[in-house]
């Protein structure tokens, strides 16, 4: 049997179009449906490894487990993770392939048409429907034959097409039409249907325009979608502004945890639950704070450019603010890159990340860092060594950690790849406040994240509180489902979906 489908494209990025996909998927499968998200090409350094140990964009992470299957790299065959002045990291099926550069990556392209199709002919034979998402804008005219992932999919899938408008950023109506008016003649009779996304207001005052959208364009208005603040969905790449700020002022009744936020950061979504916790303030960091108090405590995270973000953290006046929240005696906490740059040194012969062979790290750790070749991803479960709290997560890291400092390891890994292990990860400072680890998604586990919190609280003279409840999308999918039932025309998406409109 093969899949329907139904594809999600948008006026331009942060339209909304991974967010709708998720809801679609939700949607769907509280309908009794199988279904699966597909997108062919994703640019994040936002990544999850699967099950297999492969490498997949977190996004695509996220909707799988919205259709409450199990994520696989077939729903994102390929991933480019960009790095520094290396171009961007290419990603084929799970696994590296290579650093290129957008002309070696466009000369690239015509290898990957087998991958995409491969990985959707699969879905579609495993599923009832199969939920498209496409990227940026199908008509980036500049662009058109490089596309693998907007209209040739549509095309390769014979996958009715929504187009997505965020009317919060203004001029929706000429984003919409304006990007028909650009498609290809061959290309717009796939544009079924037409869906505003993140409106405030009084909905009665866009009547007179969605009557024009519908006479000019000939598409279905599907639905107009409104805004809603502070989603807790699996964000692709960015960070949202509210959150990228170091002036905001922090909440005196809750604890301060600023996340430095360097230019190739990666995996923020790392701190999602520490966020969900009532009594955290979080903040991204993007300059150095202009006055004290300091932070309860002070992460480094995830990096796609270990070498290019620490010459970043100099630059930026970040190695002393570092070194005075040292000096305070702070906790401070390294994610994966940000472990090795709490390091003593970065070596990297091969020039993996970069020009230089080698950079000096914080020195807040007795621990050196020598990149290689081989990229390990691994889902991995361990327990912290000094309470013995399990945890799980996984690892995407290209160098190996070793040291005085790992005999004072942070987790010992039980388990990798579903088969029993036996090693250690991360590294303390002799007094225990600084600790990095190469295991992402350490908060997610609420016994570690909230001791981890309580350990803050008790410096604080706070008393403790209990563990809540492991951090979880059930009842966000629930919600992005409530949206597509309440605001999208359910009986047009039907016919979309079954191609009778």
């Amino acid at each position: 049997m093969t899949a329907r489908k139904i594809m999600i494209q948008g006026t331009g990025s942060s339209v909304g179009k991974s967010v709708i996909t998720a809801a679609l998927c939700s949607y769907f499968r509280q309908e009794g449906f199988s279904v699966a998200p597909f997108k062919s090409q994703n640019m994040s350094n936002n990544s999850f490894v699967t099950v297999g140990g492969g490498e997949m964009g977190r996004a695509q992470a996220f909707q799988a487990q919205a259709c409450g299957i199990e994520p696989a790299v077939e729903m994102n065959p390929i991933l480019l993770k960009p790095a520094s002045e290396m171009g961007a990291q290419v990603v084929v099926l799970g696994k590296a392939v290579s650093v290129m550069t957008p002309r070696e990556y466009h000369e690239f392209q015509p290898h990957l048409i087998g991958a995409i199709r491969d990985s959707l002919e699969k879905l579609s034979s495993l599923y009832d429907i199969v939920v498209i998402e496409g990227a940026g804008s199908p008509a980036e005219i500049n662009l058109r034959r490089f596309d693998i992932v907007n209209m040739a999919v549509a095309k390769m899938a014979g996958a009715p097409v929504v187009l997505v408008g965020d009317i919060n950023l203004g001029g929706v109506f000429a984003s919409l039409v304006g990007t028909l008016e650009l498609l290809a003649p061959e290309e717009r009779p796939f544009i079924k249907g037409l869906l505003i996304n993140k409106f405030r207001g009084d909905i009665s005052l866009l009547h007179e325009g969605l009557e024009f959208l519908e006479k000019r364009t000939g598409a279905k208005i599907l639905g107009v979608l409104p805004f809603v603040d502070d989603l807790r969905v699996g964000e692709e790449d960015s960070i949202p502004e509210w959150k990228r700020t170091a002036s905001r002022p922090a909440e005196s009744q809750k604890l301060a945890i600023h996340v430095i936020h360097y230019p190739h950061i990666s995996n923020s979504t790392d701190f999602d639950s520490l966020e969900t916790e009532p009594d955290v303030s979080l903040r991204f960091l993007t300059r150095v704070p202009d006055s004290e108090p300091f932070p309860d405590a002070l992460i480094l995270p995830g990096s796609k450019s270990t070498m290019s973000d620490i010459a970043y953290l100099r630059t930026a006046g970040f190695e002393r603010y570092i070194d005075r929240c040292r000096e305070a005696r702070l906790p401070i906490v390294g994610i994966c890159g940000g472990y090795q740059m709490l390091g003593t040194e970065l070596l990297d012969p091969e020039n993996i990340e970069s020009v230089m062979a080698r950079a000096p790290g914080l020195g807040l750790l007795r621990v050196t860092t020598c990149f290689e070749r081989e990229k390990k991803t691994v889902q991995v479960r361990a327990v912290d060594v000094e309470r013995r709290h399990e945890i799980a997560g996984y690892e995407i890291h290209m160098g190996h950690t070793d040291g005085p400092g790992v005999a004072r390891p942070v987790f010992q890994i039980t388990e990798g790849m579903g088969n029993r292990a036996e090693r250690f990860d991360g590294a303390k400072s002799e007094d225990g406040l600084v600790w990095g680890t190469y295991v992402h998604g350490v908060f997610d586990q609420p016994l570690f994240r909230r001791e981890f919190l309580n350990t803050l609280r008790k410096r604080r003279g706070w008393p403790p509180l209990d563990p809540g409840q492991a951090h979880c999308f059930t009842e966000s999918f629930d919600s992005l489902a409530g949206l597509i039932r309440k605001h999208v025309d359910l009986a047009a998406l039907d016919k979309i979906l079954n191609g009778t409109l």
